[in-house]
């Protein structure tokens, strides 16, 4: 933005779920490579972040300090309150960057003391820098986020196709543990935000039976949501494993996103809903197939260069019980052999 780079940034995002904290983990790289002596503030307006939380790990020495639940995009009406001190009791930043787009949440923010202000709200309106002209916004999270970093520094950043996560050594020590060597395991994640986003569990079971069929052994990896469907599934497949759910798991990491990393390095495919699974299976860098329903793969798809889509929408409509057992069977089948 100026020939002298900015001591403080403050990035303003809604909120992060895992998902987003995978998705956006190349912007925030990005971040502390353009701004490697800054101070970097990550600011959650609506509500709580991942960095903050099961991700922290992630953040670690790229984020300085994690701001949530601030006040700052929940309704128009706060852009009259505190008309004295502005958000964040007068703090200032040299450089303030924008994630989203909707123009009042960007004029509440705006109110925050800066020198220079990134927003692709109301195309550039109120940025100080606007891209060039006939600039279209990208349909992925990632390229959308690269671009304002683009913007705000100058510098070129390329999307990246995987994530390279430096996983502790316990984590991948006790996955070995859980999922030892000598078997061929596959993933399922039957799990989502809700049932709208979920393909039939008796599916999933189905899908495991086949599995088994080919001598391999399915790992279902079920949230602290799901683990009531664990009876349902053992009965007709008493050789299922549950690694998230083994004796000292969640006392030793909790329902960890990382564990499920460092457990889906060593699967030979898996298979997840369109959820935050799909995402931790990416991070394992292993084939994945994701199913869609009623949500659109483009801006949220998992980051990786093994990933199969199956949509709900080529079978007949949106619900996720449109997609048939066979054409996920084929797509992993596809996969398993595409990435020996």
């Amino acid at each position: 933005m100026t020939s002298k780079p900015p001591d403080s940034v403050l990035v303003y995002v809604g909120f992060d779920r895992i998902g987003d904290g995978f998705l956006k983990l190349p912007f925030v790289r990005g971040l502390r490579a353009a701004f490697p002596d800054a101070r970097i503030t990550w600011l959650a307006g609506r509500e709580d972040s991942v960095y903050a939380g099961v991700l922290a790990d992630l953040a670690h020495g790229l984020i300085d300090e994690i701001i949530e639940n601030a006040g700052i995009g929940l309704n128009f009406g706060e852009l009259f309150q505190g008309l004295s001190k502005g958000p964040l009791s007068g703090r200032r930043f040299d450089l303030i960057i924008d994630t989203q787009r909707i123009f009042w949440t960007s004029l509440s923010l705006k109110r925050v003391p800066h020198d220079a202000f990134i927003s692709p709200a109301a195309r550039f309106l109120l940025s100080s820098k606007k891209p060039e002209k006939g600039y279209r916004f990208p349909k992925t999270m990632q390229r959308q986020l690269l671009d304002l970093l683009e913007l705000a520094s100058g510098r070129d950043f390329p999307t990246p196709q995987t994530l390279d996560l430096d996983l502790k050594k316990d984590l991948r020590a006790d996955a070995e543990r859980l999922l030892p060597e000598g078997q061929d395991y596959i993933g399922l994640a039957p799990g989502s935000g809700g049932p709208p986003k979920c393909w039939p569990l008796e599916n999933f079971i189905e899908l495991a039976r086949h599995q088994e069929s080919q001598g391999r052994v399915p790992v279902f990896f079920l949230g602290p949501k799901e683990t009531g469907w664990i009876d349902e599934i053992r009965n007709p497949l008493p050789e299922a494993r549950f690694p998230l759910q083994e004796e000292g798991v969640v006392q030793n990491h909790g329902f960890s996103p990382l564990l499920t990393v460092a457990l889906s390095e060593r699967v030979r495919a898996s298979v997840s809903n369109d959820s935050g699974a799909g995402h931790m299976f990416a991070g394992g860098g292993r084939p994945l197939v994701v199913l869609y329903g009623v949500t659109a793969p483009k801006k949220f798809m998992p980051m990786t260069d093994k990933l199969t889509i199956v949509r709900a929408q080529d079978f007949g409509g949106p619900e996720m019980r449109h997609i048939p057992l066979d054409a996920v069977e084929g797509a992993l089948e596809k996969a398993i052999k595409s990435h020996p």
